[in-house]
Formats: structure tokens, C-alpha cells, sequence
């Protein structure tokens, strides 16, 4: 026989169970709104992770790589504003970096700094030369060996020559935007004969390490220090995709590059 002391008990063991799961719900509630924040800062300001999609770094960097890009080195920027955190410690040549493409900022590319600004570049047969003096590049590679294209693309170089009568200090936004009609109309740059060009301020000079087959600074101009987004400093992991294998990402994995520092 139900009595007023086992209705209350039972009562009290429903609100009980009621209030445990309102307060576990609560609990995993928080929880992830604070994983996701943390991940949000530590992507925003700190750790981005980045996967190389070409082999235009081949020898560096391979197609399948992933990489952790260090942001605050060089800055972080603020989300959803163009402000910039303080740097510590500029670009300098030889850096690998992480910038958005000038031509489609959507989009994030990987090359090595070879030109700051005031630099004067040019490239003989294939040979960087910088400020007069030639360059020993031991990290990089050439595929595609002996052989050299010219394309219209190089022609946003003619308004930056050194011997332009009015050389311009903007960089384009994009090839297509350029004045072409202070240089010399018998300069016709190719893929590995190019300049000298001189690097306007507040731009850097950029080159894929597979020089044969890597669309950068060549083809579309100089990268202005705020597309610069972080510096990459290990690979996470690599495997080398195959669109005829399965599960490729699990069964072509590069063990060996797990770790491996970026320079």
C-alpha cells in the first residue's frame, strides 16, 4: 500500500535522476563550447594545420604532406579584421611560408622567400642571381631539366626591371592589371631567364624548391608581407596519394616523414 512516505521518496528519486541529467548535460555542454574555443584561439593565433596539394616544393615538401604552420611567428591576424599581432621576428630568405595567393586570397600556397624588399633578382639559365652575386640553392630540384618556357603571364615583370625608365612601387593585383609600357619592348622573360627586377617594399620574391614546375612569383608577382600567414615546422604526417588505391591516406603511408623539421 502506497503511503505518503514512499510517494515522497519516489518523488524525490525522479527529480533525483531529472536533475543528474540535466546537470551531465550541462557538464558535456560546456565541455565542448570550451575544446571548441580553445581550438578556435590555438588555430586563430598559434598552430594551422596546412596539406600540400602540388610538387611545385618537391624536395622540401612532398604532395600528401601535412604540416603544422607556426602563425605567431610572423604575426597572427586578428579574425574577421585585418589587424595584425605583433611579430616575432620578420620574413628572411631562405624562410618557407604560408602566404594567401595575391591573384585569389582564398586560396593558401607554400614557397621559399628568395627576394626582400630592395633585392634586386634575375635568373640565369635557371641560376637565381641576387644583388649581383650567384646564388648556392642546395634545396633545390629540377624535374624537368634542359628545358625552358616562355609564357605571357611573365610580362607583369616589364613595369618592375631595373632598367625601366618609371618603374612602379606597387605590386599588381594581378598580371593582367600591369603597365607594361616603361620598359624595354625587347624583354621577353622566360622560366628560367628572367630580370633583374627589383623587389618593391613591403613585398617578398617567391619560388617554389621544384623550379621546373611550380607557379609562384615568376608568373604572378611579388607576395605583400600582409598575405604572409605563418611559417610551416614539421610534417604530421604524409602519405602519398593514389587515386586508383583505396584508402590510400592508410595504406601509402610515409612513416619516415612523420616529425620531420621543415628548413
Amino acid at each position: 500500500m502506497v503511503n505518503e512516505e514512499r510517494r515522497s521518496a519516489a518523488l524525490e528519486k525522479a527529480n533525483g535522476r531529472r536533475n543528474g541529467t540535466l546537470l551531465f548535460l550541462w557538464e558535456w555542454f560546456r565541455s565542448v563550447v570550451i575544446a571548441l574555443a580553445l581550438f578556435f584561439v590555438v588555430r586563430s593565433f598559434f598552430i594551422e594545420a596546412f596539406k600540400i596539394p602540388t610538387g611545385s616544393m618537391e624536395g622540401t615538401l612532398l604532395v600528401g604532406d601535412f604540416l603544422l604552420v607556426n602563425k605567431l611567428v610572423y604575426g597572427a591576424e586578428v579574425p574577421f579584421t585585418k589587424v595584425k599581432l605583433p611579430a616575432i621576428r620578420a620574413p628572411k630568405r631562405g624562410d618557407v611560408i604560408v602566404f594567401q595567393w595575391p591573384v585569389d586570397r582564398t586560396k593558401n600556397f607554400v614557397k621559399r622567400i628568395v627576394g626582400m624588399p630592395g633585392d634586386t633578382l634575375e635568373m640565369r639559365q635557371g641560376t637565381l642571381v641576387r644583388n649581383g652575386k650567384v646564388q648556392r640553392e642546395d634545396y633545390v630540384s629540377h624535374t624537368a631539366p634542359g628545358s625552358d618556357v616562355s609564357d605571357d603571364e611573365f610580362n607583369w615583370q616589364l613595369a618592375y626591371l631595373l632598367g625601366a625608365q618609371h618603374p612602379v612601387n606597387e605590386p599588381p593585383r594581378s598580371p593582367i592589371a600591369v603597365a607594361t609600357l616603361e620598359a624595354s619592348p625587347g624583354y621577353h622573360p622566360s622560366r628560367n631567364n628572367w630580370g633583374p627586377l627589383v623587389v618593391p617594399t613591403g613585398n617578398y620574391f617567391v619560388l617554389g624548391d621544384n623550379r621546373d614546375n611550380s607557379l609562384d612569383s615568376r608568373y604572378w608577382g611579388f607576395v605583400a608581407d600582409s598575405l604572409v600567414r605563418g611559417q610551416p615546422l614539421v610534417v604530421y604526417y604524409s602519405y602519398d596519394p593514389d587515386g586508383a588505391v583505396k584508402l590510400d591516406w592508410l595504406t601509402r603511408v610515409r612513416w619516415k616523414r612523420f616529425g620531420e623539421m621543415i628548413q
